[in-house]
């Protein structure tokens, strides 16, 4: 299968593992090499005056999901 889908354009990558932790590491930080990063720090913006609440009633707290605070 590599012989005949390794190209170019998408090439295939072994990873090494024989240790779990370090062979995911070396993985992500492989995948995040590849990514070309730039600043793409946006410019700010100002907000319009935030309009008044009318008739807004929040739903009982029973009735939603939250997520589990975990930190």
């Amino acid at each position: 299968m590599f012989a005949h889908t390794n190209i170019p354009e998408a090439p295939w990558f072994t990873v090494e593992a024989d240790d779990k932790k370090r062979s995911r590491l070396n993985c992500i930080s492989h995948i995040l090499s590849k990514i070309p990063y730039e600043d793409i720090t946006p410019e700010p913006f100002e907000l319009p005056p935030r309009k008044p609440s009318i008739g807004y009633v929040r739903p009982p707290k029973n009735e939603q999901f939250f997520v589990p605070q975990v930190y």
